[in-house]
């Protein structure tokens, strides 16, 4: 997996000096909370502290330490007007060159943000799952597709995990609490059994299913014959992505399923 740890730690060996911004403080409307930052060098920058003005004066700053070989500054900016901003907050900077300890503090932060990114697994590699898989690795989860054919988990993204088993339920039993679960397999069969382990764990932050209106009623008449409860089902999402949306191409589905799964965490 490309984490964002070894996508940092190989940004930090392309130049020899690079400077951290921070925001300190954040008031009012902001585009980045506080304790957002970016890594900034001289002719390139990974991460965001809110694009526009704000981030263009922020990164001339830290050129402007980088070239002085200052160990650091601040920068207080009002987002107003005068400059071509209208957010009506205020910010507040720590800008800082990035030594061996700011270094190795700056991967320790992001491998524990890593570790606390919830886990969003998706059963089937098929159209719709690579294309979940690819808006998920934009997105600050740990996503992994789970599958029973070796095949369908080639040309995933670097961001996202494989996991190839013949029993991919087993996975729903051992996922992190609070896990979301998005079923989509070849096989409807596979789909339910798949779904009813997902509905029984009662920590879910989400549980979809792609389908129909047909698929839904027959996965219900059969949750409900094997022992299912009406309480559980209703927590079920199907079809995925909605149907607010007409649309079927995959990569429509999986942008507007990524935010509903989004919307689930962020109540947890």
């Amino acid at each position: 997996m490309n984490s964002a740890s070894n996508r940092l730690s190989a940004f930090l060996d392309t130049e020899p000096r690079l400077a951290l911004v921070e925001v300190r403080e954040a008031q009012g409307s902001t585009p980045r909370e506080k304790g957002s930052w970016m890594v900034v060098g001289s002719s390139s920058s990974l991460g965001t502290i809110g694009g526009g003005q704000l981030e263009f004066l922020a990164i001339a700053k830290a050129r402007e330490l980088i070239i002085a070989n200052a160990a650091s500054g601040t920068l207080d900016i009002p987002l107003g007007p005068e400059i071509g901003q209208c957010c009506g907050g205020r910010v507040s900077l720590d800008i800082s060159i990035i030594d061996d300890a700011r270094r190795a503090e700056l991967l320790r932060r992001v491998d524990a943000e890593d570790a606390a990114r919830p886990h969003v697994y998706l059963f089937g590699g098929g159209h719709v799952g690579h294309a979940l898989a690819a808006a998920l690795s934009l997105l600050p989860v740990r996503a992994i597709v789970v599958e029973t054919r070796a095949e369908a988990l080639e040309r995933l993204p670097p961001e996202v995990e494989r996991k190839l088993t013949p029993v991919p339920e087993e996975q729903v039993r051992i996922a992190p609490l609070h896990s979301a679960f998005l079923v989509l397999t070849h096989d409807h069969a596979l789909d339910f059994l798949i779904v009813s382990e997902a509905l029984a764990r009662e920590d879910a932050a989400y549980v979809g299913m792609i389908g129909s209106k047909t698929k839904k009623a027959s996965f219900r008449s059969w949750y409900l014959k094997n022992g299912g409860d009406e309480r559980r089902l209703a927590r079920l999402v199907t079809p995925i992505g909605g149907k607010a949306v007409r649309d079927k191409r995959p990569e429509v589905i999986a942008a507007l399923a990524a935010a509903e799964v989004m919307v689930a965490l962020a109540g947890r």
